[in-house]
């Protein structure tokens, strides 16, 4: 267990801003990508977290402007070290607990099912490992994340 960092507060740990490097395997095709930039969670009035990320995706040597957002909202009922992860318009996303420091959640979409599995591995690094499997994907995105200044 001295591989995962514990997370009391989940909120307050994600709170900054973050480098982030990504990248992802198509499995079937064996094409292969890359994302780097930064996320940043900033507070909202309701107690959670606005997650953005920008950067640049570079899939098959073709480089494009990419980001995306995210809510993180405190968990009722559950420990400070749990949030309720959003798509920017309110749909749930998956649970989130890093009170032991990893979590693995699943996430169906359309025919495909999303499996994260969440790694915290100090005050200052995580890691995220989505494996996409169904018949529309078959991915594997691997995210670090490292706090910035």
């Amino acid at each position: 267990m001295g591989e995962f960092w514990p997370v009391p507060d989940v909120l307050a740990y994600l709170s900054g801003s973050w480098r982030v490097e990504r990248s992802v395997r198509d499995l079937t095709s064996g094409a292969q990508g890359h994302f780097s930039g930064t996320t940043t969670f900033s507070p909202l009035d309701d107690g959670g977290l606005l997650h953005h990320e920008s950067g640049t995706f570079t899939w098959q040597g073709v480089p494009r402007p990419a980001e995306r957002t995210l809510r993180f909202l405190p968990a009722p009922g559950r420990s400070r070290g749990s949030a309720d992860v959003r798509f920017a318009d309110g749909r749930p996303f998956h649970d989130l607990d890093l009170a032991s420091g990893h979590h693995v959640a699943d996430h169906p979409c359309s025919a495909d099912l999303y499996r994260g599995e969440f790694t915290v591995r100090g005050q200052d690094h995580w890691r995220t490992v989505w494996r996409v499997g169904g018949p529309a994907k078959d991915l594997v995105l691997t995210t670090d994340y490292a706090r910035e200044g």
